[in-house]
């Protein structure tokens, strides 16, 4: 299903071309410094920090830049992930649950950082992101989130119906939280502009080149490629749920969890100016959530849990229509101009997992949805380490170690044919 037609649409349709040439198949021998494993934002970001550090870089990707779910999201850059504020320090203690805290909730920054530094057209829009309540219940946990974010300082604010109703442009939710830290990205455009930004700092991209064995020879580690090697002091993997191949540990510690976008053509102008005004990307507080926002063109893109393999694809996409006409009725009649779908890697805590899989090697794993933020820094705080600024203590997660998470195919299951179930009863 990696390579489901449905896989890319609009990302891939919009998105600025990197050359094949640029990014060529890995033929013969190599030597760097640091290999990587996966060219998504994790890995390109630790190519980008460890090329403008002055070591040799060169990343190995089994298919092309962004392939996995970097060019498949819906491009919310958010602060924080699932876990509510006050949970991280009883989750991690209270040396790294406040530096995990401190670091997610400066993320965005980070990447809108790296945007303006580089120079990456990617469609970026800081204009904040509003979490959409349902009913009483979702109100409720918005509320606490708010009040845990501002004890920190956190600039965000809870809208109440009527606010969130104008700043959307339609709905019937209970209130919003508007976090203004946070914004927008076409998302296979930016990781592609990290890409970029990594080769001109000196870094090395091999696309289609997939690492079919990891070992351990003299003090160096091999990566070995279909069509070549490459010897390096240091390994990174960085292919989170995409694992396939090497590495097979960082796919069964997390619950795989299919979501999919679709989009509309362009909007007209009238009806374009009528929604999100603001320019926010949103999600709801439904555990089988609904998100949507606008490209730059106009384009509303709506997206849920669900694989759209067929049967499921009929479900999924009447189910969008229906959705999204009753968010925003003014859409009646305008229907989907392209269709894709992505997988994310969901842990046990909804928290990310860093692994040392060996001397000399680190591995990180399990965004829980929220990729581009964390995966941003995270590959920056791997770069750090590799190149002897950062120690293991100091980093902004503790070491654990690999474990498969309990019953995982079978809960696999119940997800893709829960969100069938739900999607074929809901009118929204």
């Amino acid at each position: 299903m990696l390579n489901h037609p449905r896989s890319h649409g609009l990302w891939q349709e919009t998105a600025p071309a990197l050359a094949l040439a640029d990014t060529p198949p890995l033929t013969g021998p190599a030597e760097a410094d640091v290999v990587i494993v996966g060219a998504g934002y994790t890995g390109l970001s630790a190519a980008l920090h460890l090329a403008e550090a002055g070591l040799r870089a060169v990343v190995l990707e089994a298919a092309e830049v962004g392939f996995g779910a970097s060019g498949r999201n819906v491009g919310l850059v958010n602060a924080g992930m699932w876990t509510l504020p006050d949970q991280m320090p009883k989750a991690l203690g209270p040396l790294y649950g406040p530096r995990l805290l401190e670091l997610l909730g400066s993320a965005p920054a980070e990447v809108f950082a790296l945007i303006a530094r580089h120079g990456i057209a990617c469609e970026a829009v800081r204009n904040g992101t509003l979490h959409c309540g349902v009913g009483a219940a979702g109100l409720a946990e918005l509320t606490e989130r708010a009040r845990q974010w501002r004890a920190r300082g956190a600039p965000v604010e809870l809208l109440d119906a009527a606010e969130a109703y104008h700043r959307i442009g339609g709905g019937s939710y209970a209130g919003a939280l508007w976090d203004r830290r946070a914004g927008t990205v076409q998302p296979l455009a930016y990781g592609r502009g990290l890409a970029r930004a990594a080769m001109a700092a000196g870094a090395v991209i091999h696309a289609r080149s997939p690492a079919t064995g990891i070992v351990r020879e003299g003090g160096d580690w091999v990566a070995r490629s279909p069509a070549g090697q490459v010897r390096a002091k240091w390994l990174v993997l960085a292919t989170d749920v995409y694992t396939r191949q090497v590495a097979a540990g960082l796919r069964r510690e997390q619950v795989r969890l299919p979501y999919f976008n679709m989009a509309t053509p362009p909007l007209p102008p009238e009806i374009r100016a009528t929604i999100l005004p603001g320019g926010e990307g949103c999600w709801d507080t439904r555990q089988v959530l609904s998100s949507f926002r606008l490209d730059a063109d106009g384009r509303l893109v709506f997206g849920s849990v669900g694989q759209l393999a067929t049967p499921d694809f009929a479900v999924h996409r009447a189910w969008a229509l229906r959705a999204m006409h009753r968010i925003f009725p003014q859409l009646r009649g305008i229907g989907f101009a392209t269709h894709w779908f992505g997988w994310i890697g969901m842990t046990g805590d909804h928290l990310p997992r860093l692994h040392l899989p060996g001397e000399n090697a680190i591995a990180m794993a399990g965004y829980n949805g929220r990729g581009i933020a964390p995966g941003t820094v995270f590959g920056k705080a791997i770069a750090a380490h590799v190149a002897g600024d950062l120690p293991l203590e100091a980093m902004p997660l503790p070491v654990s170690r690999l474990a498969p998470a309990p019953l995982r195919r079978g809960r696999e299951l119940v997800f893709r044919a829960g969100a069938v179930a739900l999607h074929l009863l809901s009118d929204h």
